[in-house]
């Protein structure tokens, strides 16, 4: 460690979360440590969260009062993290509809953030001190993990319209005294990754933080302009927000010529997994507990894939207990080789949405279709959008002289094959794909439910 990553690590950031009243700098102190302990004192560790969590917010929280008494709930009585399988499932209209009774008495400093509504369920929420300062601790955890630390370069590729909103005087004052620089994934435009490119060669990185998507893009650009990026000593290339498909990790890979880390979360429902060097999603266990559920709501075992449902034990002002996040993952069953106690998420296969449906009613994954349109000429760009079993439109950016009408030929040849003979598959020719309003891409939209 430099002599300044000493003085940001020891100076610089305990004074910055001091003055925002977190408590960041001893809750990693205590992840550190937690880290190690044997998955069984995790679990205990979990427990003693849980139910210190619970009796908090059934004497604070007006929704949780009256819930356990209706339901005769007492978390004093707690001898399990099964016992948490009594209360039910918390999803977004749970929280649209009782929004001020979510608000604990007494709670000061909220901040009211939203989610994007990629799923077109936007949501408005609160964050107190005591879940940022636990997210925040829980991040410079897992990015020790890779050898780089607060206060080492790093070019962030983010498009959150909070991040972008605060670039203010003591904002920037603070990304350059801690050595971060954000470039827009909004403006993905060809001057702007030439431009992109030039900071990445200019800055030299220790580590780069984005979307899956936006950094592959800027591989991709660098890769086309004969631009070497892998030669500039980035130790590791941190993802998140964006399922990670193999061919970006692939690409990513091999430009910048560093490892990519893979992280799984959300504004709403906190950071909740990230990847070791070897290989293993670890969940953050000291601060959530984290199903898998079927359609029905039934917990299922590891190796089974549901949707992942979380509580986060951290959330005391505005709770998220059981919150549905739409995403499809798999737990894991076996101990990682990194000697770390934290369970593992074998999987995370994407949002519910990442999914389509056949008109037969087989769910596939959207990687079916994706995969069809890489594997055709003249494809640049593409998503896909599925607007009922019996239609799924296809958005493409073209190149070079394809002949357009071969080409979406072609296209609902392949779609019909998987998705039925009699699907209606038209194909919106563009100049660019929009991004939405988060800077996020994604390649698949299903408005089809799915169970």
């Amino acid at each position: 460690m430099s002599l300044y990553q000493k003085l940001v690590a020891g100076l610089l950031l305990p004074l910055h979360e001091k003055l925002k009243g977190h408590d960041t700098i001893a809750v990693h102190n205590a992840m550190e440590k937690s880290q190690w302990l044997s998955p069984e004192q995790l679990a205990q560790l979990q427990l003693d969260n849980l139910r210190r969590f619970l009796l908090r917010i059934g004497s604070t929280v007006p929704y949780y009062e009256a819930l356990f008494a209706r339901l005769g709930f007492d978390p004093a009585e707690l001898t399990s993290l099964t016992d948490l399988q009594r209360l039910p499932l918390t999803d977004k209209a749970t929280i649209r509809a009782h929004t001020e009774d979510l608000k604990a008495r007494g709670a000061s400093g909220l901040k009211r953030f939203n989610t994007g509504g990629s799923s077109g369920e936007p949501l408005i929420f609160y964050l107190g001190n005591e879940r940022v300062s636990h997210d925040v601790a829980a991040k410079r955890r897992a990015t020790r993990w890779w050898g780089v630390d607060i206060g080492d370069p790093e070019i962030v590729v983010w498009g959150s319209p909070i991040e972008l909103g605060a670039q203010d005087r003591v904002r920037l004052l603070r990304d350059r005294l801690f050595r971060t620089e954000l470039l827009s994934a909004f403006e993905m435009s060809e001057a702007n990754l030439a431009r992109f490119v030039q900071r990445i060669r200019d800055c030299r990185p220790a580590m780069l933080f984005g979307y899956p998507s936006s950094l592959a893009l800027i591989a991709d650009y660098a890769r086309e302009q004969g631009v070497p990026l892998d030669n500039l000593g980035i130790k590791v290339a941190f993802v998140t927000s964006e399922r990670l498909y193999d061919h970006q990790r692939e690409r990513i890979e091999q430009v910048f010529g560093c490892p990519v880390a893979n992280g799984y979360g959300g504004r709403d429902a906190g950071f909740i997994a990230h990847a070791c060097p070897e290989g293993s999603l670890h969940i953050t266990a000291e601060d959530m507990v984290l199903e898998i559920v079927d359609g029905d709501g039934t917990v299922l075992p590891p190796g089974e894939s549901g949707e992942i449902v979380v509580t986060h034990l951290f959330t005391s002002e505005f709770p998220f207990v059981r919150y549905r996040t739409g995403d499809v993952g798999v737990l894991g069953s076996e101990p990682c080789a990194c000697g770390r106690g934290l369970p593992v998420l074998a999987s995370v296969e994407g949002r519910a949405t990442d999914f389509v449906t056949a008109a037969d009613g087989t769910v596939l994954h959207g990687l079916a279709l994706i995969y069809v349109l890489r594997d055709i000429p003249g494809v640049d760009e593409f998503r896909i959008v599925q607007e009922s079993l019996q239609q799924t439109r296809v958005e493409v950016v073209a190149t070079g002289a394809v002949d357009r009408s071969d080409l979406a030929q072609e296209i609902q040849r392949q779609f019909r094959q998987r998705l039925g003979a009699e699907v209606e598959v038209p194909v919106e020719y563009l100049e660019a794909i929009p991004r939405e309003q988060s800077g996020k891409f994604r390649y698949v939209v299903s408005k089809v439910a799915t169970r």
